[in-house]
């Protein structure tokens, strides 16, 4: 999900790193390459079954032939290819859990010992469950999203778009989320996130918005996957006209740098130096007006922990003097906000995304919908991110009161869109990176970004 604000810092601590890229193994995991076996009976009319042929009866003693074997032939099974929108389960086109690797990255520097250290690769072949996981999680982020990339075009509307991410990430998980418990497995990592323009962050569409994408507007995807609470957490951005291209450029370029520099012992205020050096040497012109393209300040990057999209150490996006350090086994969102307007965000218009808190504290609830309502997330949705919409699919009724008093109560937490100047442009950009023993693994790179 998005980003951390300062109201965020609250609940969490701050962080920062540097480690370059030297290598790369990234596998894309496009069904159409990488696709398995698909299983399934074969046709009667398939040339390449074998069969005994049995020949009539002939001449006039009524002699009879012998059946004939005919030669076999070994038979090729047809291979599985993703369906669009994509329905066919990773499961299925990666059999064995041998779901492809992320970008795999050496460390350097006092770390390059790492790749090859005996006692390193001990640690990393033990997290072959945590691994599957995520690589699963990030192979279903990388097929749907490619889809929603060529698909997305002006005209529609927000809640078809978001439908349609995250229908989709249910099918190729098997987990519909529909069963009370069961999106606890797999399924969506936090709402969808389709902000348009200023807001740089957090809007996913309720019930009955009408919002629907323009040919002049820059829209920013964010999508969470998780696996057993693994989450991957990865975003782009998409404009339908070239004028923007300097924005989307400069928001990359600024991911890219933050991944790049991040790596264990690093701290955190660095990165975010090297984060806004990048972005702040792009500018736009829109209009005859040029406008410095400027690295949002109070939101950025934030580990992730098991089941909670938000962990305790926070990327500024500007250089700090926060001299946290990234560690072994930590998992990173690396994402970057670039906009025209005044580089600050605030919070914004109708609320989407809500969660519970790992730290609520116990309240004597008095209103029975409130009650209720609290049982209800925490059997469907434990402390991942979840929106009104998803309340809605599972049959919730009337729970705007009983949602609103939990968040009053601090048992919620609510993450109101966050915007910048009105008439302003931003991008986003994001990947989720582990710092594995051994080696940094861009866990959610594609062929796509």
């Amino acid at each position: 999900m998005a980003a951390k604000t300062p109201s965020d810092e609250r609940k969490m601590l701050n962080g920062q790193g540097s480690v370059k890229a030297t290598s790369s193994t990234h596998t894309n995991g496009a069904a159409k390459t990488n696709a398995a076996e698909q299983s399934g009976e074969d046709s009667d009319d398939d040339p390449d079954q074998h069969t005994i042929e049995v020949v009539a009866a002939t001449g006039e003693g009524g002699d009879v032939k012998k059946p004939k074997n005919k030669k076999k032939k070994n038979k090729k099974k047809k291979k599985a290819v993703q369906t669009e929108p994509p329905s066919i389960l990773v499961s299925k086109l990666f059999p064995n859990n041998n779901y492809p690797k992320g970008e795999e990255v050496e460390y350097k520097d006092e770390n390059l010992y790492r790749t090859t250290d005996e006692e390193k690769r001990h640690l990393d072949s033990m997290n072959n469950d945590f691994l599957s996981d995520y690589r699963q999680a990030a192979e279903t982020h990388r097929q749907v999203r490619q889809w929603a990339q060529k698909h997305i075009k002006p005209g529609q509307s927000l809640t078809e778009i978001a439908n349609g991410i995250e229908d989709s990430v249910r099918r190729l998980l098997g987990h519909d989320g529909l069963t009370e418990g069961d999106s606890l497995h797999a399924g969506m990592g936090f709402p969808t996130g389709l902000n348009i323009d200023e807001i740089a962050a957090h809007f996913s569409p309720n019930a009955g918005d009408k919002t629907v994408l323009q040919q002049n507007n820059v829209l920013k995807v964010d999508i969470g996957v998780h696996v057993n609470g693994r989450i991957v957490d990865s975003a782009f951005t998409m404009a339908f006209d070239h004028k923007y291209d300097n924005l989307l450029a400069a928001v990359k370029d600024a991911t890219n740098t933050g991944v790049r520099e991040a790596g264990i012992d690093v701290r955190l205020g660095e990165i975010g130096g090297y984060i806004q050096e990048t972005m702040e040497s792009y500018e736009l012109e829109l209009n005859g007006t040029t406008y410095p393209i400027k690295s949002i300040r109070n939101i950025g990057g934030h580990n992730i922990l098991p089941y909670r999209i938000h962990g305790t150490k926070s990327i500024p996006a500007v250089k700090s003097d926060d001299i946290t350090k990234m560690e072994e086994g930590d998992i990173f969102a690396i994402e970057t906000f670039g906009s025209t307007g005044n580089g600050w965000v605030y919070d914004h218009g109708d609320v989407s995304h809500y969660a519970l808190r790992g730290d609520a504290p116990k309240v004597d609830l008095r209103l029975s919908s409130a009650k209720s309502l609290l049982n209800v997330i925490k059997k469907n949705f434990h402390t991942v991110p979840f929106a009104r919409r998803y309340l809605d699919r599972i049959g919730q009724e009337k729970y705007l009161l009983g949602l609103n008093t939990l968040v009053k109560n601090g048992i919620v937490e609510d993450y109101p869109p966050l915007v910048d100047k009105k008439g302003s442009y931003s991008a986003q950009f994001e990947h989720t990176i582990l710092l594995r023993p051994t080696v940094k693994e861009v866990i959610s790179r594609g062929e796509d970004y």
